[in-house]
């Protein structure tokens, strides 16, 4: 009876989530008051960071025989994912509005995508792992089919699903592969089995253990959108409605990267020669590829899209660093990358109404004569996302350049920040339309107040966190240090 408690307390903040969203499906049943259902879907989050803190311990425990892992990496994470989350439900409340998609469905979906995230956060198995991404991924196709009535959202949902499911079971059959040659699906024991082994045909040189992890890091680098698995990005990101683009391109990245730093960076660290050497050509793909593409874009969720891919890559230059300052940079680019995410995706939310979406790079010109404010807030993303000093986007594409230096990748490197510059184009080009240019219309911006409020203020932190970055990455490195070590 004790050990059961245990494992109920440990996994509360999860148990909170699945309740209010299942009590939330049912709500929208019988109330036709959506606030009511916003409120609650924020207050579940709000519940399930409670909790989270409260049952916080320095130490690691463990739940559900082994398979459940409670550790600062996994509390830190699942933090950021509520006020991710919280934020998203603010900037996307008057967009479904006007759609008609300001339904029960829709934050019961997302309270479930949340769940699978942070099932995938303290996953401690491969098989727990798993249960968690396949949740979120069947969230994720339903929500860019939400409107049913758009051709191009049930085209991206049906793309996004072919080509998702194909990577899931590229995942499941590199497990299989490792389980095969470890007799375990613990990442504990995996990791110990393979550090016992001889480097022969039977350990971790083995050609069946290769392939398994070549099918891992496939089915990781699809979750993250990097080259060569990025072709479901653009489609999805331009299709789906810019409320579920938020979404998808912002939250589930930290699941993303928790599932890395699980298999890769614990499970699989006897074999980190090997996938370091596929995450150095995925990075430098990913690098190359999302910033010339970009250039080309006319439509901002397209450009976002192949800026998003560009991301991956500085973030998998951390990644395979193969050491714990490498993860740290990396779980502190992550942050930085989901709030100017946020930021950007809001911006977008911001300046659409009903019946128009502001897709286009035309629909920014002139938006300082418009407002101001909103080209100030735009222009610090943009200049983040750039990685202009003194925001947060430098210090975080310096943090990760500087993990793989010193790791000896130093032509990735130099090759990484020549790029850089060349993507900072296709940023500094919106600011040009939007200070520049004159304006397509004079309609005056329309969006709640709160929404406003939480918009200036993510802009603002983008700006702040990169004047005093030192909080931040202390409980970046602090997470990764207690959990690995």
């Amino acid at each position: 009876m004790q050990t059961i408690q245990i494992d109920l307390l440990t996994a509360l903040p999860e148990l909170i989530v699945l309740g209010m969203a299942m009590l939330i499906l049912l709500t929208g049943l019988f109330t036709k008051n959506s606030m009511v259902i916003y409120v609650l879907a924020q207050t579940t989050l709000f519940a399930a960071a409670f909790f989270t803190v409260s049952t916080h311990t320095p130490a690691v425990g463990y739940a559900f025989t082994g398979m459940f892992v409670d550790d600062t990496l996994s509390d830190v994470l699942k933090l950021m994912i509520y006020l991710g989350t919280a934020m998203m439900f603010v900037y996307t409340r008057h967009y479904m509005q006007l759609r008609g998609m300001f339904r029960g469905e829709y934050y019961a979906l997302v309270l479930f995508a949340v769940l699978g995230m942070m099932i995938m956060v303290s996953g401690q198995s491969m098989l727990t792992i798993y249960m968690g991404l396949e949740l979120l991924s069947l969230c994720l196709y339903s929500l860019v089919a939400l409107d049913r009535d758009n051709a191009k959202s049930s085209e991206a949902a049906m793309k996004y699903f072919v080509l998702g499911a194909l990577a899931s079971g590229m995942m499941l059959y590199g497990m299989s592969m490792i389980y095969g040659m470890t007799g375990s699906l613990n990442i504990s024991e995996i990791s110990s089995t393979l550090q016992g082994a001889l480097t022969d045909v039977h350990g971790p040189k083995n050609p069946v253990l290769i392939l398994g992890l070549v099918f891992i890091v496939a089915g990781l680098a699809f979750k993250f959108g990097a080259v060569p698995f990025q072709m479901w990005v653009p489609d999805v990101y331009q299709g789906a409605p810019t409320a579920i683009t938020m979404l998808i391109g912002s939250v589930p990245k930290f699941a993303a990267f928790a599932i890395a730093i699980r298999l890769l960076a614990q499970g699989l660290q006897p074999l980190t020669g090997e996938w370091q050497n596929m995450l150095l050509i995925m990075a430098v793909l990913s690098i190359a590829i999302g910033n010339v593409t970009a250039i080309a874009q006319s439509n901002l969720k397209r450009m976002l899209a192949y800026s998003t891919i560009s991301h991956i890559g500085f973030l998998l230059f951390g990644l395979m660093s193969g050491n714990l300052n490498g993860y740290a940079s990396g779980l502190f680019y992550i942050t930085a990358y989901v709030l100017m995410t946020l930021a950007g995706f809001g911006m977008i939310l911001l300046l659409s109404r009903k019946g128009f979406e502001a897709e286009t790079l035309d629909d920014l010109k002139g938006l300082n004569q418009r407002s101001k404010l909103a080209a100030f807030m735009m222009l610090i993303t943009m200049f983040s996302m750039a990685g202009v000093p003194p925001t947060i986007g430098f210090w975080a594409k310096f943090t990760v350049l500087q993990a793989a230096w010193q790791a000896g990748f130093g032509w990735a490197v130099v090759f990484a920040v020549l790029m850089a510059v060349i993507g900072a184009f296709y940023y500094l080009r919106i600011v040009k339309l939007m200070y520049f240019d004159a304006p397509k219309d004079h309609v005056a911006i329309d969006a709640p107040i709160d929404m406003q409020l939480v918009l200036s203020l993510n802009a603002l932190a983008l700006l702040g966190l990169g004047l005093l970055p030192q909080t931040l990455m202390s409980i970046c490195g602090a997470a990764i240090v207690r959990s690995l070590q």
